[in-house]
């Protein structure tokens, strides 16, 4: 089933900022222009990690609201995993930025494996995973580029 075209794009908007402190990383002049009319805060993996993290916490209520679709114990298991995004970023995310990137990464990928188990029991949309499946592969890719450099 097709991703509907506004959760596309809003989905592929969600991924700039991930993008954008890459691409500052890697294009010397990108960096400069972000640090002179942004800030330091905004480039790099200084914005990717600040992001991720926010991100992280957005898809935590997000499982949630999938939790509300189930019953009984399910409910309860989809309640429990959905906050977990959110306190893996709470408590992984500092100590530097290779090892914060690395802990985003790995709470990506998680959250990945989180989200094919809310489609699995049939309380996100038929699409979820093609759209998460796409986003997730993006972000990874970006936040891989703060951890290599």
């Amino acid at each position: 089933m097709p991703v509907p075209r506004s959760a596309l794009i809003l989905g592929l908007a969600g991924v700039i900022p991930f993008a954008w402190g890459a691409l500052t990383l890697l294009v010397d002049p990108l960096s400069a222009l972000g640090q002179s009319t942004l800030g330091p805060r905004f480039i790099g993996p200084y914005v990717q990690l600040s992001y991720g993290t926010v991100i992280l916490s957005f898809m935590s209520g997000v499982l949630w609201g999938f939790a509300t679709k189930a019953q009984g114990a399910q409910a309860a298991t989809g309640y429990a995993l959905s906050v977990i995004p959110a306190l893996w970023a709470f408590f992984m995310v500092g100590g530097g930025p290779v090892s914060a990137g690395m802990n985003l990464i790995f709470g990506f990928l998680g959250l990945l494996a989180l989200d094919w188990q809310f489609w699995r029991w049939g309380l996100a949309p038929p699409w979820w995973m093609h759209l998460r499946g796409l986003l997730t592969a993006l972000v990874v890719a970006c936040l891989s580029v703060g951890v290599l450099l």
